[in-house]
């Protein structure tokens, strides 16, 4: 697909329509060998936490006989504790500078695979509950830091595409997840103590690929040639320097992160948690119970197969953009859920790949918009400001959420749930849209509020 190059490129720039000819073609198809590496963690990382993921509602509701609500606490537990770490995650990484973000990456990774088998101990919701915010407080030390690093690797005018890459790679392992986590429990006797177990040992193994193979510090992305040169607003916005202590009051102070925190927060509160859009998906047509694991294999079909053409796209049109538009394709599966007509698998078919091509055109360009607002020296910290506002919402959402299925039913719920995502994105379009005359997508109208 993509392959890793990390020689210079000529600078010629007499090529039709300013582009560079020869091999800066080639570079700008290439993506670094930082990331491709990333990827590699990513998608080993993923088919463990899927093959937990892919099961726990059920384990939760069916095997443990939660209510909705106690569903709804424990989602919002899973999905919603590592915004309380991410800034911290982000922060360390940054005083120790490129090495920092490989070191708190690597105990984020280590902590959830720690996790892992503890599930097989604990069988109360108190119990369960810790474990599942411990698990979570490790995905949110790694990520900031594992974007950070992804962001300084990449050139900027092809940040969304290497996001892409990134997320395709970590989507592939999120497709094997739930298929291992399917083929276990028909298995094995122990289906759920079997699923935990091998959860643990593919976890292992990908905190052992990043400590080899991923450089101890992140070389940034070589400079673009003059003629490829992005508008002095973006490479500003990316590049100017704020210190690795810079507080985050200091960065909400930078109009384009507090805009895209803005909108992060809005458009989370009404973004429903997988586990509700499957349990409501099952509910709705009356699943059998062992299919349930497989439901999260069409999600992340559709966003394997959309990441890096979205990440394309997202650097031609402008990332902000389409991070809006993103969310309207959510509430068209939202739509779906609710439509009085269809069923069967064609109603699931297209409800799974709606929802994966949401998250191929909201999850890596999100992450490549803020790096383009951030410094490059609180790269860590931008990003988990804005990645904490996120991910704080969608705990919120799924209290909010599980609290009225509980109280008035799944179809109110996910109708509340439409309703405020279409209010919530017409107002994040309004307060991420340019500034400006009309331009080309990487302008500065389209980096500059």
């Amino acid at each position: 697909m993509y392959l890793a190059d990390g020689r210079p490129a000529p600078a010629t720039s007499d090529a039709p329509g300013g582009r560079i000819a020869g091999g800066s073609r080639r570079a700008e198809a290439a993506v670094p060998s930082t990331v491709l590496v990333l990827g590699v963690v990513s998608l080993i990382t993923d088919i463990s936490s899927e093959m937990v993921t892919a099961v726990l509602p059920l384990y939760l509701v069916a095997e443990l006989g939660l209510s909705p609500l106690g569903f709804g606490v424990l989602d919002g537990v899973y999905n919603g504790v590592s915004a309380l770490v991410r800034l911290v995650g982000g922060r360390l990484s940054d005083r120790r500078g490129g090495a920092g973000h490989k070191a708190v990456a690597a105990v984020g990774y280590g902590l959830s695979a720690l996790c892992k088998p503890l599930l097989l101990l604990v069988h109360s919701l108190p119990l369960i509950g810790v474990v599942l915010a411990v698990d979570r407080t490790g995905k949110g030390l790694r990520t900031a830091p594992r974007d950070a690093m992804i962001s300084l690797a990449a050139e900027p005018a092809t940040r969304g595409r290497a996001f892409g890459v990134h997320r395709a790679m970590d989507t592939a392992g999120a497709l094997c997840g739930p298929l291992v986590a399917f083929l276990l429990l028909r298995a094995a006797a122990e289906g759920y103590d079997a699923v935990f177990t091998v959860s643990f040992c593919v976890a292992v193994l990908g905190v052992v690929v990043l400590l080899l193979f991923v450089p101890g510090r992140t070389v940034p992305g070589r400079a673009l040639p003059a003629a490829r040169a992005l508008p002095a607003a973006e490479d500003t916005a990316g590049r100017a320097p704020a210190g690795p202590r810079t507080p985050v009051r200091a960065l909400l102070g930078r109009p384009q992160i507090r805009r895209l925190t803005a909108c992060a927060v809005l458009l989370g509160l009404t973004t429903v948690s997988d586990s509700f859009l499957y349990l409501a998906l099952q509910r709705r047509l009356d699943l059998p119970v062992g299919w349930f694991p497989l439901l999260p294999l069409g999600t992340a079909a559709a966003f394997l197969s959309l990441a890096v053409p979205m990440g394309a796209i997202a650097d031609r049109i402008g990332r902000r953009r389409l991070f809006v538009a993103g969310h309207l394709v959510l509430l068209c599966a939202y739509g779906l859920l609710l439509a009085p007509f269809g069923g069967g698998a064609a109603l699931v078919g297209a409800v799974l790949v709606l929802h994966g091509a949401f998250y191929a055109a909201t999850d890596g360009v999100l992450a490549a918009a803020t790096a383009d607002a951030a410094p490059e020296d609180a790269r860590g910290s931008g990003l988990a400001v804005v990645q904490t506002g996120q991910t704080a919402a969608r705990f919120v959402c799924s209290l909010a959420f599980g609290a009225a299925w509980t109280a008035w039913g799944d179809r109110t719920a996910v109708l509340a749930a439409a309703v405020g995502l279409a209010l919530a994105a017409a107002l994040s379009a309004r307060l991420l849209r340019p500034v400006g005359p009309a331009t080309a997508p990487n302008s500065p109208s389209e980096h500059t509020p």
